[in-house]
Formats: structure tokens, C-alpha cells, sequence
């Protein structure tokens, strides 16, 4: 874009837990921005975006909807599959400056080559489904650029949280559990050793990266993670957290195979992406945004998230069945440190 000119944008969804970051960040900034979703969470959006209503996954009825439009910028925060970039560059090839799509850094190599994670690192996941299907959008949406010129952007994103519990082993619908564990002494499981370092980055922090690229024409064609700088152990980051929540984790350290063997819903989460240390170079993306920096500390982040849910008790409820698991488990592992001899 030049001059004073502010691009038209347009998110599919933007009212996740990143996006919602990203959406109040560029509405503050005056963005002229639009969501098109299907209107099941547009309650909190800020005043000043515009909501279209409508189901991107029915490729006709986005196309009907949207016809009346013109955007310069589309964002997809919900692509997860080839079929869904596909459709994207059916619906938007030709008639957009950029399209822009969420990527995940899961896909990079596991295990890594380098303990360095940069742009350039190989995107290798044999773990997670996910993660290779992410990898081949960037794959289909890159061979598009190069050969006919659609101009994408592509965006990795790690572990980035708001209000939630960021944890490596926790239950997926009620992310309170893991508290709730520590604050009743439980035990908790944290994969390995706990000493595989890992990021974990504030959606605030994410969105202030993230606001440098949209009708930015030095990102056409370039891919980009966007994390924290603070590299914490599992070990340390259960500090933290128990620290916040104001007591003491108990923690039992298990295999993450052994994990997975007990439960292989949890292998492309552990050995795909969360049991793996990751240190994120984030040279690239502060070339384009001069001046970013993860300012929100982990420490600083979970305390409010835990504030958030104390202040929200309907929103701490607890997952028996990942209790469960956790009990069994480890009740199966601890038999095996018994010594019999």
C-alpha cells in the first residue's frame, strides 16, 4: 500500500484466541477491517469491525456472500487442510494483493536438526497429521505464487495463549483441570525429564508482530514465525504456574513414549511438537516489524489468565476423564519404580 492509504481487510474467523488479539490490536490502529464467519462468537468483536456472516467451508455460499465486496488483504485463521487453501485460491485468486495464511511452527522438523528454529528449517512432521497438512497448504499456496503470481504470506505460529492454561499435558476442553490438580496436591505429569526447552507466547505479543504484515508488500512471498524470545523449561514453566495459582507442584516426570503408548491421541502433541525443545530466531519477522518484542513475560501471562478464570467461575471446569488418565497412568508408572530385588 502506499502512502496514507490503509488496506481493506478481511479475516476468516478472528475471533479465536489469537485472532481476537490480532482484531482488537488492528481495530485500536483505525485498520478498516471485516470478519466473515458464521456469527456464533462476534459478541466481543470491537466496535468499528465489520461482521459478514457466512460458512467459508461452503465454497459457493462464500463466494455468493462475498461478491459484493473488494478486499485488499485476506486473512485465513482457519485453513487447516490442502482443500481448504484450495478453495481459497479459487475464491480470492485475482482479486486480492494478499492473501495470508496461518501456518503452524508444529510443522517444522521433528526431531530438529538444529536447536535453532529459523524460517528456513525443513518442514518435516512424521508425528501430526496437522502439521503436515499445514505444511502442504504452504506447499500449494507457494507453487501458486510461483507460478501464477498469487501473493501470499504465510504466518507459523507456536504454543500462543491468552486466556487459558498453556500446559504440555492438560485437558483439551477444560484447560482449568491442571490447576485444580495442583491446588488439590495431585500430581503432575510433565513429559521427559522436564528440561526440553519451550516458548510460549502471549497473543498480545503475537498480534503486535503480526500487525506489520498485512498490505505489506516485503512479505509477499516470505513465510514467518512470530514467538517470544523467553526460552523456559517444562519444569520451570509448572513453577510458574503452580507459583501463580499460590502453591507447589508435585511433579512426576514420565516418558513421553511411555505416555503415548498408553495414549496415542497424545503423540503428534508430544513427539510432533510439545516433548521437542524449540528456541525460535525471530530475526526475520522484527525486520518487518522494527522494534517488536515479546514484552509479556510467561510469568506476567499466566497470572492474568489465572486471575481471568477465578474471576470466571463458570469457566473452571474440571475434565474427569483427563483426571482419569492422569491417575492411571501414573498408578501404572509408579508400579514400575519399585524396586523387587
Amino acid at each position: 500500500m502506499k502512502g496514507n492509504d490503509k488496506p481493506r481487510i478481511l479475516f476468516i474467523g478472528g475471533t479465536g484466541t489469537i485472532s481476537s488479539a490480532v482484531t482488537a490490536l488492528l481495530s485500536s490502529q483505525g485498520a478498516d477491517l471485516y470478519l466473515f464467519n458464521r456469527g456464533t462468537k462476534n459478541e466481543m468483536v470491537p466496535a468499528g469491525v465489520k461482521i459478514i456472516t457466512g460458512d467459508i467451508r461452503d465454497t459457493e455460499e462464500a463466494r455468493r456472500v462475498l461478491a459484493g465486496f473488494t478486499f485488499d488483504v485476506v486473512v485465513n485463521w482457519i485453513a487447516f487442510t490442502p482443500e481448504h487453501v484450495r478453495n481459497d485460491i479459487s475464491l480470492f485468486g485475482g482479486k486480492v494483493k494478499q492473501y495470508i495464511f496461518i501456518s503452524s511452527a508444529s510443522a517444522y522438523e521433528k526431531p530438529p536438526s538444529s536447536y535453532l528454529i529459523r524460517e528456513t528449517t525443513p518442514l518435516i512432521n512424521p508425528y501430526w497429521q496437522y502439521s503436515r497438512d499445514k505444511a502442504e497448504c504452504e506447499k500449494i499456496l507457494m507453487d501458486e505464487y510461483h507460478r501464477n503470481g498469487f501473493p501470499c504470506t504465510i504466518v507459523r505460529p507456536s504454543y500462543t495463549y491468552s486466556n487459558t492454561i498453556p500446559f504440555v499435558l492438560n485437558s483439551k476442553t477444560h484447560p482449568w483441570t491442571v490447576i485444580d490438580r495442583m491446588l488439590r496436591g495431585k500430581k503432575i505429569i510433565v513429559p521427559g525429564d522436564g528440561t526440553s526447552l519451550w516458548t510460549l507466547t502471549h497473543a498480545e505479543d503475537f498480534a503486535k508482530g503480526f500487525a506489520a504484515l498485512p498490505g505489506n508488500n516485503h512479505a509477499i512471498g516470505e513465510a514467518f514465525h512470530i514467538t517470544s524470545d523467553e526460552v523456559l523449561t517444562w519444569n520451570k514453566i509448572t513453577d510458574i504456574i503452580a507459583g501463580e495459582a499460590g502453591v507447589r507442584p508435585d511433579i512426576i516426570h514420565i516418558a513421553s513414549d511411555f505416555i503415548c503408548f498408553h495414549e496415542p491421541e497424545y503423540t503428534g502433541g508430544l513427539l510432533g511438537d510439545k516433548a521437542v525443545s524449540v528456541v525460535f530466531d525471530n530475526s526475520k519477522i522484527k525486520k518487518l516489524a522494527p522494534g517488536f518484542s515479546a514484552e509479556i513475560s510467561f510469568k506476567e501471562g499466566i497470572g492474568r489468565s489465572i486471575k481471568w478464570f477465578r474471576s470466571h467461575p463458570g469457566m473452571c471446569g474440571i475434565d474427569d476423564d483427563f483426571n482419569r488418565f492422569c491417575d492411571k497412568l501414573i498408578d501404572v508408572y509408579s508400579k514400575g519404580l519399585v524396586r523387587d530385588y
